[in-house]
């Protein structure tokens, strides 16, 4: 995506996204707009001062409180941008896109898409001779990722749609059979798209899929087996431990970010293809349909999100997007993530 706000260097410019970092590591994030003050309990500061500063400077607010300005990393950004629905985080996004092998100039196919810090991550992992088409059930979902990937971009990428509607239903629709080399599930229950997932994928692509439960995992791991059209999957999760190091004092920080969810992959077999048996030990884990049925009950719990707080995230996504646009008279209320946009 090159010409992308979001992958501009150079002086600070209206509508650019900065970090504010202050004296105690506190990170806040803001959309920059002539005549407005970013406010804190240490004092303001005038956007006015930071717009034509060099990234990476030093700003000092109105009662002297030294920040340091630089604009936010993609990680950063998804950090602090508006939520409609859970983010992927980078961690996991990172892993995605190398156990899935996001390629430059591949086709991917992502549902849901979230608020869009996905979408994010595989934009830039494709580049702009790829395409993604991403799926999502709820309107106010996609109209904050919209509104993330256009304050990120500066615009929506051409390369980048999103499509209303059930993935089972609306993948066939919107591509060809046997002309997806990639595709990414993170939905409640990515079983019941497989048939559409198999027929879209290219002989050798990968399915993904990203689950936060052990109960979704063990179903979906035994509904790729079913298909028959799949090498054997994959899991495994992602656990980040930072560190501490100052001086002599070397240590594990004394905070993780754990579980967030599981990957399993496994890539599409050609047609009429039958996949070697694997020589396994005898094992008591026979199952049936019911048993994967009472394993994993209706009921794994899908968190809701208010309609009105959707709406206002909508709003803030939007005129976020507007301020990236350089639209005239975007967004005259407070930026998104201003008193609160701590980044990570």
């Amino acid at each position: 995506m090159s010409g992308g706000r979001g992958e501009r260097s150079g002086p600070f410019r209206t509508g650019d996204r900065v970090q504010l970092t202050g004296p105690k590591g506190r990170m806040h994030t803001i959309t920059l707009e002539p005549g407005k003050l970013f406010h804190s309990h240490k004092g303001p500061i005038a956007h006015d001062d930071l717009i034509g500063l060099p990234d990476g400077s030093v700003v000092r607010n109105q009662v002297g409180i030294e920040y340091l300005a630089l604009r936010p990393l993609l990680s950063d950004f998804v950090m602090s941008m508006p939520r409609g629905a859970a983010i992927v985080y980078p961690k996991d996004a990172a892993q995605i896109l190398a156990q899935a092998d996001v390629f430059p100039g591949s086709v991917v196919v992502e549902a849901g898409v979230g608020s869009g810090a996905l979408s994010l991550w595989l934009l830039r992992a494709i580049g702009p001779s790829g395409r993604l088409y991403s799926f999502e059930r709820r309107e106010e979902f996609a109209d904050v990722a919209r509104g993330n990937v256009g304050t990120f971009h500066g615009r929506v990428p051409e390369n980048w749609s999103i499509t209303l509607g059930d993935l089972a239903d609306t993948l066939p629709e919107t591509v060809e059979d046997g002309s997806v080399d990639r595709v990414v599930l993170d939905m409640l229950a990515p079983w019941e798209v497989l048939p559409a997932v198999t027929d879209s994928l290219k002989p050798g692509g990968v399915v993904l899929c990203y689950v936060a439960t052990a109960t979704q995992l063990s179903r979906v791991a035994e509904a790729i087996r079913a298909t028959g059209s799949y090498t054997e999957p994959v899991a495994n999760e992602t656990m980040v431990r930072g560190w501490h190091v100052q001086g002599l004092a070397v240590r594990p920080d004394h905070r993780m970010i754990a579980h967030t969810g599981f990957l399993l992959t496994a890539r599409r077999l050609a047609p009429d293809t039958v996949l070697p048996e694997l020589k396994r030990r005898p094992s008591k884990s026979d199952f049936s349909d019911e048993d994967v049925e009472a394993w994993t009950p209706g009921a794994l719990g899908e968190r809701s999100v208010s309609d009105k707080s959707l709406r206002k995230r909508v709003r803030a996504a939007g005129n976020s997007a507007a301020l990236a646009r350089d639209e005239p008279g975007a967004a005259t209320g407070s930026t998104p993530s201003e008193p609160d946009g701590e980044a990570g």
